[in-house]
């Protein structure tokens, strides 16, 4: 089985540093209003109605029979420039999945268990969201890698729209979530089940899967290769690497996107330490891990008061070593800007051991105990710039002071048994995908 492209164009070059100005703006206030000091929103694009079984099947005929009346979403788990103003590389996650709650205890549903995961090319054109490319993910062999759980145990198990039928692991499913685009046109894509960094060619297929040391992930149809620290094993469920960054030289920084779960379940929910990594595409190995801290779930989300909402969904590259990191609840979003320092950080560390009492997630001063946290600065509050949607997952620079953000709509599904009528077909939630210019402050 060979995967087709979607209207194939040529590959180019991504600039990494289209908003250098971002750099040295003054903090956004984000307060309402269009004068001199505050971000506002200068454009939308809306994605329209795309049947996800005419999508996927015109990628890799047969791969689904039903799609349950879902249409194309799940696009706003990341967003890259992909070098023309207005265009942009976007990644699907797993597709489509809901929870239902069966004798008390919440399934993993998959509706479109055939869906594949793609690398879609959009493009801003009237207020309108524009496919002009999609890339399936495929295995060495040219199959869909799939969204499906990789290991029973380990991942929720995944059952049918209903909850009722058990479905199959797959080794080689994904659920995607960054992308960056390499200068010899290959993709650098994030996936939170291992959690692992993932190598994917121009084409789509899977080149090496990079996962942590220890994973014993076995059955895939593409290289698997644990170099990735031990303890990221702890992560929690569903919440492996969501953000994924670029560096001027080539270097990724990956996010994990919520505490660890050391030494235990309690100790993940209740923490504000998370992790970043770097990983040197060069030398094919994690170089450093940073540590990074929420600040509180009520500041970044006032309407919240559970900690463990709190996730890190983007990170994106600004210049030399500096990022932007996004600090979400699905309500609400607050960029930040790091500088990397130089050496390896924590890796290596007491810090990296699970035997380590009390861990780096149950610290509620990490400085104070020798820990080099990240210094940070707040860029923006998402949540108090009129215009901005909901759940923002995708970030990326888009012209002088000026960001992208892309939503994560969830292929307009919700929980619950609610999600589909007697037929069996989608009541979809009225979600749609967004893309959102965001324009800053000049600097003061």
């Amino acid at each position: 089985m060979s995967p087709r492209v979607l209207k194939r164009s040529v590959a180019v070059g991504l600039p990494l540093a289209l908003l250098a100005a971002v750099a040295v703006a003054g903090t956004a206030t984000g307060a309402p209003g269009h004068g001199h000091g505050t971000a506002r929103v200068t454009g939308t694009a809306v994605l329209g109605d795309i049947p996800l079984g005419t999508f996927s099947n015109t990628l890799l005929p047969g791969t689904v029979g039903n799609d349950r009346g879902v249409d194309l979403g799940g696009i706003g788990s990341d967003i890259y420039p992909a070098g023309r103003q207005g265009e942009f590389w976007t990644v699907t996650d797993r597709g489509p999945n809901g929870q239902i709650k069966i004798d008390g205890a919440k399934r993993r549903t998959f509706p479109v268990p055939g869906f594949d995961p793609a690398i879609v090319k959009v493009r801003t054109e009237h207020g309108k969201l524009k496919v002009l490319q999609a890339i399936p993910l495929t295995t060495r062999s040219g199959a869909a890698v799939t969204g499906l759980s990789n290991q029973q145990g380990r991942d929720e198990a995944p059952y049918s729209y209903d909850a009722k039928s058990p479905l199959s692991y797959n080794p080689n499913g994904l659920d995607t979530e960054g992308i960056v685009r390499a200068k010899d046109g290959s993709f650098w894509l994030v996936d939170e089940y291992g959690p692992s960094l993932v190598h994917v060619s121009a084409r789509g297929q899977v080149l090496t899967r990079y996962v942590p040391k220890g994973l014993h992930l076995t059955g895939t149809d593409y290289p698997v290769v644990e170099s990735l620290p031990a303890i990221l094993l702890q992560r929690k469920i569903n919440r492996g690497f969501e953000g994924l960054a670029q560096l001027p030289g080539g270097d990724l920084v990956l996010a994990v996107q919520s505490p660890l779960s050391v030494p235990d379940t309690a100790a993940g929910e209740g923490s504000l330490n998370v992790r970043l990594l770097r990983f040197s595409t060069k030398h094919r190995a994690v170089t450093a891990e940073y540590a990074y801290r929420f600040d509180p779930v009520n500041v970044v989300d006032p309407s919240e008061d559970d900690t463990s909402e709190l996730k890190v969904s983007s990170v994106v590259a600004i210049g030399g070593d500096s990022l932007l990191v996004e600090e979400r609840t699905d309500k609400a979003a607050r960029l930040q800007r790091v500088t990397l320092p130089h050496g390896k950080g924590i890796l290596g560390s007491a810090w990296d051991s699970a035997a380590t009492s009390p861990s780096y997630e149950q610290l509620a001063d990490p400085s104070a105990a020798g820990v080099p946290v990240l210094r940070k600065r707040l860029v923006v509050d998402l949540g108090t710039v009129p215009g901005v949607p909901g759940k923002i997952e995708g970030v990326a620079l888009a012209g002088h002071n000026t960001l992208a953000l892309i939503n994560d709509n969830d292929f307009g599904m919700t929980d619950g048994a609610g999600a589909f009528d007697a037929q069996g077909r989608l009541v979809d939630s009225g979600i749609k995908t967004v893309l959102t210019y965001l324009r800053l402050p000049e600097g003061r």
